[in-house]
């Protein structure tokens, strides 16, 4: 119920509606953001539309969901009590006989081989495989969309994560001022000295890397980046009447940082979101093509990219690769101007 009413305000508020309209204003950032979220819900839906299991089997009057369920061969016919290979031509034979099987439209999951090629892999286009497949016979539309699944998901937790933690920091330097601020400032010159893609790599050869793992490390590295920002933000704002006021009247200083003055920060904050959100997922691409990113055989845009590098031979993967990678980063960075013109004062309707 709160987060409704807060919602409810915030439409309400003239501010936001005005906001809203000059980021709809911006044409291309505007269709962008649609774009992108559309994109992004399909991907969420990926096992219902992308997978080597059947969404509906209907065996002797009895219905199962393979994508959500593990369904034992004996259940349809089979001999052994394993999950059922709805590949296997015995398999296919016997469900076909007393019921019927419904596919996803493209029945390839990421990590799928193709045991059917007509020629060697990597196999060029065809029906089967529309944007053909890797050198380990795995399909590319399928690798391509479950890789800008984890890069979106990776790069969004990255960028709210570390926003969080460098909105605090920034406002208590910023906030409290003096020897804590100089301080700061000092630790953070030197932390943001460090190569990160250097330090990322030698940190991430020491153990096998995992989502979570390589997140933390991106997030030990990505949380200065809103730091001065805020920092500017509250130093100018604590010198306001109000700050002052609200001082004087006995008003904890957490209140007053958090409820009165971060407000006016976060303005500049959501300006510079998008352009977090683009540098975390090009990082992640980065450190995949390098080998230092997830896990090996995990479907990500930086080893699509590696296999066009090892496979000149095979232009598609080059080409998937790059118009994929290069077509994100275009929405993103539209969708980042159309905020800032949206959060600048200085431009009106």
């Amino acid at each position: 119920m709160s987060l409704l009413l807060t919602w409810q305000r915030m439409r309400k508020n003239p501010s936001n509606h005005q906001r809203w309209t000059q980021f709809k204003a911006n044409k291309r950032g505007y269709y962008s953001l649609w774009i992108f979220t559309i994109l992004f819900c399909l991907s969420l839906l990926a096992e219902l539309w992308v997978n080597d299991k059947p969404i509906m089997v209907s065996y002797q009057s009895n219905w199962y969901f393979p994508v959500i369920e593990d369904v034992p061969e004996q259940e349809l016919g089979g001999n052994f009590d394993i999950t059922t290979d709805y590949r296997d031509p015995y398999m296919i034979n016997k469900i076909n006989q007393e019921g019927w099987m419904i596919w996803p439209l493209i029945p390839f999951y990421y990590d799928s081989i193709n045991y059917e090629l007509t020629s060697a892999a990597p196999s060029a286009p065809d029906a089967v495989n529309w944007l053909g497949t890797d050198d380990q016979g795995r399909d590319v539309v399928a690798r391509l969309i479950y890789g800008f699944r984890i890069s979106v998901v990776f790069a969004l937790a990255l960028t709210l994560v570390s926003s969080v933690i460098g909105v605090i920091v920034g406002a208590i330097q910023g906030y409290y001022g003096g020897k804590i601020d100089l301080l700061g400032q000092r630790l953070l010159e030197i932390w943001e000295g460090l190569p990160m893609l250097f330090m990322l790599i030698i940190l991430a050869s020491f153990v096998e890397p995992t989502f979570t793992w390589l997140l933390g490390l991106m997030i030990v590295f990505s949380w200065p980046s809103l730091v001065s920002v805020v920092r500017a933000e509250f130093l100018r704002g604590r010198h306001l009447d109000y700050v002052k006021a609200a001082k004087a009247l006995g008003v904890k200083d957490r209140t007053i940082m958090f409820k009165h003055i971060l407000p006016n920060a976060m303005i500049a904050t959501l300006t510079f979101m998008p352009y977090l959100f683009t540098g975390a997922l090009t990082t992640l691409t980065s450190l995949d093509f390098l080998g230092f990113g997830l896990p090996l055989g995990s479907a990500s845009l930086g080893e699509m990219i590696s296999q066009g590098k090892d496979n000149m031979h095979a232009p598609w993967l080059a080409i998937t690769a790059f118009i994929s990678l290069s077509s994100i980063l275009v929405l993103l960075v539209f969708i980042g101007e159309a905020a800032r013109d949206a959060f600048d004062p200085r431009k009106t309707l």
